[in-house]
């Protein structure tokens, strides 16, 4: 089967050497018009200007294209001012967003979620700061793409790695400016409605950007230059609720009921600065031969804090009282600390810093060799850096702060009670001390960088041979080869504990000049407030010999270092090693592909048919633990504290594997203005880069729980499907109608998992019974969970159905005929389902980012220059992931945001503008598999914009 597999590759590279070794032959053969141009150039081009153009458009952009696809318009995204190009694509048919911080940036097509999008910039891979494969769309913004498509359906030219869709940006081309030059200045000052509520929360922003296009030497040479720059506050207000990762029998009966973590209370904060730049020189020396380069780069960076509460109710040692069931799981109760739990509240100031960069450089060069044969050659680079530092500042109640050897505060007493997807009733007995600094220390300093490094180079080849046959218009081949590097380092620095205060590494008291007392506002007012400490005092009065930076390192603590650098009850954060390291992943594409264009019963027929071959080698670098045996290959593993360690065998593992993609589009024009499309392929997306990676590492708490995390491995396969789909469009007067039908069936995808309780022991891993801290306090080991992930191959079917509707009432009296409407409705279903235990008992749930229902509509209204539009994009309760102290996958609640904006053409060249973006501040809610087991309630607050646009 290999060696089949293998040969259709070597039979598609064979074609493209064929097609271009008959190019030379061919410069007689006269041109063949396709009956797709002819009927392109039939059709009335309508003239309308603002919103309605840039739809009409977009319209036409599917009605001809060869796939089932959406398409926005340069137009469309200049009117609209959309903080990114997320923004923007959510009101395309079927598409949805996950909003991060109040703002969209991942995007879910037909039910999917963002890791099975493939996105390209310019038809080129693009890698991305997320650390996984699915680009961060809030990084591109909007003023700098000239379209976007999204293609529903692939066919083989396309690159392969998007199940749900893929996802083509296209920036600006210069040679296909109609105007000879022009030049655009885009200024718009921005307000955030709750950035009062957040201490030190910034109220303003702003955006600004300019760009250029012009046309040079005869037209012959072109160039295009932007740069857009967004600054712009970013708070919140969040409760958060954490996983039921606990286990107690509160009736003694003999059943355990699950209890949670804990919860969080806290005021988010920042300020996020996108600065974005593109480029584009194109040579057009004659009309056969064009020659293009261009460069995109984006910086994103985002400097945020978070204070207020974090609780943790003392696991199954704590003492509960008066305990409110949902079912197996307690959702209200009051827990008191017990001198063997944990039962604390922490005072939070973590500050979070995240640089983000994204490089994108291409060139292309196409050329009609004859009038029947193109070739064209591109070769790209594609490069993305994020340098995420999460620092956290904790602090705890002493008894008295003033003495020479604080003592925690036990006296802990904490009531709550969950109110479903509205804010809790809190109670703390301590919460007079929250605000004292002769009772609040700081007890534990933090800072864990996540750097990731992701870069592709690839080159591509593609030809086309237009025929002169009944059937097959064309025939296209191509080779595409693509060599990928992630790369991915973690480092750590740690002082003191969250949980206690020790003598060898003792908390910091605080003066009146590092602190100011905050209290809640609006909805969370009734909860009690806290000190919000000045960082950069705190530390440089707790460390005023310099503040130390995190490292990569085995840790003083660790088994495996030589015994001469072992430090008795030292730290182990050998994690730091094993999570860091290298995936490699080169990638070889071949395809065939033939364009149709024929009758079946007078019927017009168009489309293609091909097959894509991929044959993909991924590897990782690994550390393997053989228990310092050398003869299986243990080696000395120096980290950047020169610690070292004698138990593990660097190595690299992985894999190759071959796919073969068939894939088909026939579009049957019905009538002059209907067409029936039916579409079917086998399709894939690749497991996200960072899954790759190889590692396997153990923690223990400073409260003894052991967790474990092996949920990457480089011998993950992809996620594959077989798809269907089948849609009508109508064209009608000034609009169109469109219903779609697609079925996706599942051969496999990863599963993640986490495991409860695991027997880490039992499972051979070396972990100790007793821990100990620095105070000399013994404390029993307990099991935590367990993470993993495998291919699963029991699959599944996803199905849904789409309908669009566009419609513009030209036919109205004149004040009234620029008033026009689009309306998307979805509808998808799936049997593929999630175990997830997060919320105590495992129970099923949707597949990641399926909202069964799906709405977007704009009702848009333009008369003599004034254009005004409102739009409202709803999505039904869909299952992602929150951020609480660890990536949570929870279910979130169904959501409506709506977005308004006006404009007037004062004259040709300057407009105004007013929008609102959040108009009725809707609150993000998640919830663990119940609503009354509550997830997260964040509030965002509204976004106005007032500014003005000007172009010559």
């Amino acid at each position: 089967m290999n060696k089949f597999k293998l040969s259709l590759l070597t039979l598609a590279m064979a074609g493209v050497g064929s097609l271009a070794c008959s190019a030379v032959a061919q410069t007689a053969e006269q041109a063949q018009q396709s009956a797709n141009q002819q009927t392109l150039d039939d059709v009335e081009v309508i003239q309308v200007r603002g919103f309605a153009g840039s739809l009409f458009r977009s319209l036409d952009a599917k009605r001809f294209g060869d796939t089932v696809s959406e398409t926005i318009s340069a137009d469309d995204l200049g009117a609209l001012p959309d903080v990114s190009m997320a923004d923007a694509l959510t009101r395309l048919p079927g598409i949805s967003a996950v909003r991060t911080g109040g703002q969209a940036a991942e995007i879910n097509i037909r039910g999917m979620s963002g890791g099975f999008v493939f996105s390209t910039l310019n038809g080129r891979e693009q890698v991305s700061t997320s650390g996984k494969r699915n680009i961060e769309f809030d990084q591109y913004p909007s003023e700098l793409i000239n379209s976007a498509a999204v293609y529903k359906s692939p066919k083989a030219s396309l690159i392969e790695g998007g199940v749900a869709g893929t996802v083509e940006l296209q920036t600006a081309s210069p040679l296909r400016n109609e105007k000879q030059h022009t030049f655009t200045v885009n200024a718009r000052g921005m307000y955030n409605d709750r950035a009062n509520e957040v201490p030190d929360g910034v109220d303003f922003g702003h955006r600004f950007s300019m760009s250029y296009q012009g046309k040079f030497l005869g037209d012959t040479l072109g160039f295009a230059a932007g740069y857009a720059r967004l600054y712009q506050p970013s708070v919140a207000t969040q409760f958060v609720g954490l996983a039921y990762n606990g286990q107690k029998d509160i009736n003694d009966d003999g059943v355990n009921e699950f209890i949670s973590e804990g919860f969080e209370l806290q005021h988010k904060g920042g300020e996020e600065t996108r600065d974005g730049y593109m480029a584009a020189l194109e040579w057009t020396p004659h009309d056969a031969f064009t020659l293009k380069a261009d460069a995109f780069l984006s910086k994103f960076d985002k400097e945020a804090f978070a204070r207020g509460f974090r609780v943790k109710f003392g696991g199954p040692t704590a003492a509960l009282g008066n305990p409110v069931l949902n079912g197996s799981s307690v959702i209200g109760g009051t827990f008191n600390r017990t001198s063997s739990s944990f039962t604390r509240v922490e005072l939070v100031n973590d500050d979070n810093r995240d640089y983000d960069e994204v490089r994108s450089f291409g060139i292309n060069a196409d050329w009609d060799v004859s009038n029947s044969v193109n070739l064209s050659f591109d070769v790209s680079h594609s490069s993305a850096k994020s340098d995420f530092r999460n620092g956290l500042l904790w602090s705890l109640v002493a008894e008295d702060a003033s003495t020479v050897t604080p003592v925690l505060d036990s006296n802990v007493s904490i009531s709550y009670l969950l109110n479903g997807l509205n804010l809790p009733s809190v109670g703390f007995n301590q919460a007079a001390a929250f605000t004292d600094i002769d009772k609040v220390m700081v007890s534990k300093y933090g800072i864990y960088p996540y750097v990731n490094d992701d870069e592709v180079t690839a080159y591509r080849f593609d030809a086309r041979w237009a025929l002169d046959m009944p059937v097959i218009a064309a025939l296209e081949a191509g080779v595409r080869y693509s060599e990928r590097t992630y790369k991915n380092n973690r480092s750590v620095f740690e002082y003191g504990s969250d949980g206690a205060f020790l003598t060898s590494q003792p908390p910091l008291r605080l003066t009146a000049d590092m602190v100011e007392v905050v209290n809640f506002k609006g909805d969370f007012a009734t909860y009690p407030g806290y000190l919000a400490i000045d960082l950069d005092k705190a530390l440089n009065a707790w460390f005023p010999q310099g503040i130390p930076q995190p490292v990569q390192t085995w840790g003083t603590g660790n088994a495996g270092i030589l015994p001469s650098q072992q430090v008795a009850n030292g730290p182990d954060t050998g994690w730091t090693m094993l999570e860091s390291g290298e995936v490699y992943e080169d990638v070889l594409a071949g395809y065939v592909m033939a364009n149709l264009d024929t009758e079946i019963f007078g019927i017009p027929l168009t489309g293609n048919i091909g097959v894509r071959v991929v044959q993909t080698d991924q590897s990782a670098t690994d550390l393997a633990d053989v228990n310092g045996d050398p003869l299986r290959g243990a080696q000395n593993i120096t980290d950047d504290a020169g610690l070292v360690n004698t138990r593990y065998a660097p190595g690299v593992l992985g894999e190759k594997y071959t796919d073969v993609l068939p894939q088909l589009n026939l579009n049957f024009a019905i009538t002059d203005n209907s067409q029936i499309r039916f579409a079917a392929a086998k399709v894939m997306s690749r497991p996200p880069i960072n899954r790759l990676a190889s590692n396997t590492s153990i923690t223990i708490s400073d409260d003894g729980e052991i967790n474990g995390n092996s949920s990457n491995s480089p011998f993950l396969r992809p996620f594959e499907a077989t798809q269907y789909d089948l849609s009508y469009e109508y064209y009608i007067p000034s609009g169109a109608i469109a219903f779609a039908l697609f079925y996706k069936d599942i051969k496999s995808f990863v599963n993640d998992f986490t495991i409860q309780e695991f027997d880490f022991a039992g499972a051979g891993f070396d972990v100790p019974e007793v821990i100990i801290d620095e105070d000399g306090i013994p404390r029993p080991t307990f099991n935590g969970a367990f993470s993993t992930a495998v291919n699963n191959g029991e699959g599944g079917y996803i199905r849904g159905a789409e309908l669009a509707f566009t419609k513009v009432f030209d036919f109205l009296p004149e004040l009234w005929s620029g008033l026009g409407v689009q309306g998307s409705y979805s509808y998808t279903e799936s049997e593929v389902s999630l175990i997830n235990s997060l919320g105590g008992a495992a129970i099923e749930t949707t597949f990641e980012g399926l909202s069964q229902d799906v709405f977007s509509g704009t009702v848009f209204w333009n008369y003599k220059g004034f254009d005004a539009r409102i739009s409202a994009r709803y999505r039904s309760p869909f299952v992602s992931s929150q951020v609480g102290i660890d990536e949570q996958i929870t279910n979130f609640d169904s959501e409506t945001v709506i977005d308004m904006q006006t404009s007037y053409d004062i004259n040709d060249n300057f407009k105004v503008l007013f929008q609102v973006n959040n108009l009725t501040d809707e609150p993000t809610k998640s919830y663990f598999g119940d609503k009354a087991q509550t997830g997260t309630i964040q509030f965002f607050g509204r976004q106005f914009y007032l500014g003005a646009v000007y172009t010559f």
